[in-house]
């Protein structure tokens, strides 16, 4: 309601009021007619999310491409292409600082280095991308090996093929870091170095970008989004700080970055400076957290990672002497046990 010493607009009616003077009674001066905003226009996401697939070196949706706007882009988008080619792909410094680390932890198991992570992947550096691309601009509907995905009224609906509440039985830690807890499995660091590198090349049917789904030239690449989640409120004299954290996920489960955008927020473009959290260590905790999503893995066989068939999952020794138990618990996932 926007209001004056002499009139007023009622924003539940859409009358105007007015008085003559200050201690009159407000008479009808006229209406406002009310329109419905319509809801948010996608347009200008749907051109940006075109000029990066061009960019990456991806076909564009062929349906909401403008042409004439491509043609006078295309040359740049190719330059910067090659450029980016020339580069040998560089990671951002989030990603560089993961696969660092990466590269430390697995030298002993991995000596020409640890699996690389995606340098080409498509960056959600904008809030929204996500949900736009999680369907095909031309249907209602998405169908991959993993989920399904509709558009409703208040907006899009995500029904995964299984949805499991618990990691219990499940939960994996790799040998080598800190002492791993009694109710955890214990993985070998060789163990994990193939798992990265699967999880890494994931089949052509999960990197499907539903965004261009609905044609037969389709997008085939990895989707990543950063994540700045607070970890530390401001208190006192103390700054609030913030952790960062890298997702990447095979494109047709765009939904699943959509979901985590919705809870923590977009971090932004990972490779601009001012997104760069090693350079506002005031506001950040010095934690980098990495998450690879990777429902395929669940496909591979024991001794495609050089287990054997009876093997099952191990505990590291503990102080309280229930270390080296092989558990008997069903589980979906490889299970080992130690050597001898």
């Amino acid at each position: 309601m926007n209001t004056d010493e002499h009139g007023y607009l009622d924003s539940l009616t859409g009358r105007i009021l007015r008085r003559r003077r200050p201690h009159d009674d407000f008479e009808t001066v006229g209406m406002l007619q009310l329109i419905e905003m319509a809801p948010p226009q996608n347009e200008e996401l749907i051109r940006y999310i075109n000029l990066k697939l061009v960019a990456l070196g991806q076909p564009s949706s062929r349906g909401t491409t403008d042409p004439y706007f491509l043609e006078i882009v295309g040359p740049l988008l190719r330059n910067y292409y090659q450029k980016d080619q020339l580069l040998g792909n560089r990671l951002c410094p989030a990603d560089s600082r993961i696969q660092q680390f990466l590269d430390a932890y697995l030298k002993d198991v991995c000596p020409g280095g640890a699996p690389h992570l995606p340098a080409n992947s498509f960056v959600l550096d904008r809030p929204g991308l996500a949900r736009v691309m999680s369907l095909p601009p031309s249907t209602d509907s998405f169908a991959s090996p993993y989920l399904h995905s509709y558009r409703v009224a208040q907006g899009v609906l995500h029904n995964p093929k299984s949805d499991r509440r618990t990691t219990e039985g499940l939960f994996h830690i790799v040998e080598g870091g800190l002492p791993i807890p009694a109710d955890k499995l214990a993985a070998p660091k060789q163990v994990f170095a193939q798992f990265l590198a699967e999880a890494l090349r994931p089949p052509a049917e999960i990197s499907t970008l539903p965004f261009t789904a609905d044609q037969e030239e389709q997008a085939h690449l990895f989707v990543s989004l950063l994540l700045r989640p607070m970890v530390c409120p401001a208190t006192g004299n103390d700054p609030a700080r913030s952790m960062e954290i890298r997702f990447f996920a095979p494109a047709s489960l765009m939904s699943n970055l959509d979901f985590v955008e919705a809870i923590f927020g977009n971090g932004g473009d990972p490779y601009l400076p001012e997104n760069d959290a090693a350079l506002d260590a005031l506001h950040w905790t010095g934690h980098t957290g990495c998450v690879i999503l990777a429902p395929h893995l669940v496909g591979l066989r024991k001794r495609d990672l050089g287990l054997s068939a009876g093997t099952g999952g191990s505990r590291t020794e503990h102080p309280n002497g229930e270390g080296n138990r092989i558990f008997t618990r069903k589980t979906t996932g490889p299970r080992w046990r130690e050597a001898p």
